[in-house]
């Protein structure tokens, strides 16, 4: 046990909850002004859900049994047993320099704000009683298994893959679930005759402030450690968000004409998504290399729902499912061993080969696979039973009313 170590992941737990809040109001600024509780209600909701369903399987699921190079962990941990305040027991968890129930805590808030990303993307049209039922079972289901391949030294990391803080567990698996309810929900009523536009900025960037200065504990306290990993973790993460911001503005510039206090706001999540899967393994100006990439490329992922005519609410599949994917295959061309040891094949630009890239594609490739495949039948299962959409007359009155029977804001 070190006590500087448990203290940083004390500090990151407390941060990446935090972050859950600041989506909410990210999100929240973003909608119309008839659905803005609804879209508070599903994200804080998801805290109170998910930390439960997590502690009495959950955590199990993604990491007992770790170690082992297979689909999914074991029972070993469920209702708690054996997460404590002393070290873990397991050989693969035995490195642990923190009390196993504090990693647990801070798994805990990551398996919180995965699900509550695909919530921007069904904005304005999902029932809170399905939304409710789709998160819960999506966590045990899908969350929970791709967590034990990644994190927990399943089958994708024994191949080889890579992943710091979430590129693949977080923002490709929560993409690719947005992906599959958005096809099953169909477009907004109106969409895309119908503006819809932000109602409150405002609010939309102190999320995106809240979003970044949790960042630090969700990429920085992923070194597990106070320590040199967590150090450079931090400083690209920071690196990321500013240089994507950039490059999202400097595009929407080009193409619109202006640039947008949203596009800012846009581009700078983009960076931090893409960061999340190289942070602890890249070091130099590959920080800002691969932000610029990510500001650049998910701002022309916007244009994937014109191509493909979905109605992807607040662009989560622009930014978390085409952001995540950017951060998890370019760490195939930067990850370097002198930043952090774990890394064995280097990059491609640093002389290491193409083993590692291919790694990488793979895994994203399977994960974005797996939950889009295992999203859709949820989706459908409880569309067929409880019905996933609002009807047209809730809609219209908004899921404040329809939903919560509050409003935000006095007529």
């Amino acid at each position: 046990m070190d006590t500087g170590d448990t203290a940083w992941i004390l500090t990151s737990t407390a941060l990446v909850l935090f972050m859950t809040p600041g989506l909410a109001l990210f999100y929240g600024g973003m909608v119309r002004g008839k659905n803005i509780l609804g879209m508070l209600m599903q994200n804080v909701f998801a805290m109170g859900l998910l930390a439960v369903l997590w502690a009495v399987v959950v955590f199990s699921i993604a990491f007992g049994d770790a170690g082992n190079a297979g689909v999914i962990g074991n029972l070993d941990y469920a209702f708690l047993q054996d997460v404590g305040p002393g070290a873990a027991t397991n050989d693969f968890l035995s490195a642990l320099t923190i009390p196993f129930v504090l990693f647990c805590a801070f798994q805990m808030t990551f398996a919180i704000i995965t699900p509550a990303l695909i919530t921007g993307a069904t904005a304005d049209r999902l029932k809170f009683g399905s939304y409710a039922v789709f998160i819960g079972l999506w966590l045990v289901f899908v969350y929970g298994p791709v967590a034990h391949w990644v994190f927990a030294g399943g089958f994708l990391a024994d191949m080889g893959a890579l992943d710091f803080a979430g590129g693949a567990v977080v923002h490709i698996n929560a993409g690719a679930a947005a992906l599959a309810l958005v096809l099953l929900l169909k477009a907004r009523k109106g969409y895309p005759e119908t503006p819809m536009a932000p109602h409150n900025l405002p609010m939309t960037v102190i999320g995106t402030g809240i979003l970044w200065f949790g960042w630090a504990g969700f990429n920085a306290g992923s070194a597990l450690a106070a320590n040199g990993v967590a150090a450079q973790a931090l400083m690209n993460t920071f690196l990321a968000a500013s240089a994507a911001m950039l490059g999202w503005l400097l595009v929407e510039r080009i193409k619109s004409g202006h640039a947008t206090t949203l596009g800012a706001c846009s581009g700078a999540v983009a960076g931090l998504v893409a960061i999340t899967p190289c942070a602890g393994f890249v070091g130099g100006m590959a920080g800002i290399y691969i932000g610029l990439a990510a500001g650049v490329i998910c701002y022309l992922g916007l244009s994937l729902k014109k191509v493909f005519k979905f109605d992807d609410s607040l662009d989560v599949i622009a930014v978390h499912l085409v952001g995540g994917l950017v951060g998890s295959i370019v760490l195939g061309l930067f990850a370097d061993s002198a930043i952090n040891s774990v890394v064995v094949d280097e990059g491609l630009f640093l002389g290491g080969g193409a083993d590692l890239l291919v790694d990488q594609i793979v895994a994203s490739a399977v994960t974005l696979a797996y939950s889009f495949v295992a999203s859709l039948i949820i989706g459908k299962a409880i569309d067929v039973t409880m019905g996933l959409r609002v009807s047209e007359e809730d809609e219209d009155e908004g899921l404040d009313l329809s939903q919560h029977a509050e409003t935000a804001y006095a007529s």
